[in-house]
């Protein structure tokens, strides 16, 4: 798929992995809608990036369809990017011995897991009515994690939710093959994004040094870069690739 020639939504796209990625696909000239959440930054980055902000809950069909909506007005939506997402802790047995907590477990895996099946559903409907270029319709890059395979300790949630989407990858690209749509994921390591900014520097250093090389954090233009190669080469379809230098998390 021709980068240039593509329309592309990027979610999760006001910072980390997906900031970095909606700025790759714009230096390779595509046009890029931010989709974040309407507390997010995405107006002003968007602004200041040169790509179109479309806020909207990834579990809101209504707001999905709008933002989607707002990237047709720039041509057909031949790319999706998907990096919205949120972390948060649960643990099964409390330390007071109660049980863990179901509400904020069904909160976080319905944004990581439900908000990705909605995004992807809505955004390949769209790719389904375009016409062929180079023999696509579109492609789909979702965000897994390394805690898909090796979730920590209180991570629950979010690794039930990561191997959803690890395990949705294969039957969706298969689902979608007769559409010429193809379906990819990235599973990232340990990266440099806002999300660790509660850690101190002393912790991070020591996350840096548990990947075994190169011994340091990721960067999220990696991310961006293999979500970019994704998009442009059309054998890679109904994998989900780990990008994490080697790194496997320990439980704690």
């Amino acid at each position: 798929m021709k980068i240039d020639q593509a329309s592309a939504v990027v979610t999760g796209g006001a910072s980390g992995l997906g900031l970095a990625t909606a700025k790759r696909l714009l230096a390779d000239g595509a046009s890029v809608v931010i989709v974040d959440l309407p507390t997010s930054a995405g107006e002003a980055v968007a602004k200041e990036i040169g790509a179109v902000f479309a806020p909207a809950d990834v579990t809101d069909p209504g707001a999905v369809e709008g933002a989607l909506d707002a990237a047709e007005l720039a041509g057909p939506i031949r790319v999706l990017v998907h990096c919205a997402g949120r972390g948060g802790t649960v643990r099964l047995v409390g330390r007071d011995g109660s049980p863990g907590d179901l509400e904020l477990y069904e909160t976080l895996v319905r944004i990581n897991l439900v908000g990705t099946f909605n995004v992807l559903r809505l955004a390949a409907a769209r790719m389904a009515r375009n016409e062929p270029l180079d023999g696509e319709r579109g492609v789909c890059v979702l965000t897994a994690s390394v805690a898909a395979w090796e979730g920590q300790i209180g991570q629950i949630p979010y690794a039930s939710a990561k191997a959803g989407v690890v395990g949705m990858t294969l039957v969706a690209a298969r689902d979608l093959a007769s559409r010429l749509i193809r379906v990819a994921t990235i599973a990232p390591g340990i990266f440099d994004t806002p999300i660790l900014d509660r850690f101190s520097d002393e912790i991070k250093q020591g996350l840096a040094r548990s990947v075994p090389h190169p011994a340091r954090l990721g960067r999220p233009d990696e991310f961006a870069r293999l979500a970019a190669h994704i998009v442009d080469n059309p054998m890679i379809n109904g994998e989900t690739i780990r990008l994490d230098g080697a790194v496997r998390m320990q439980p704690r």
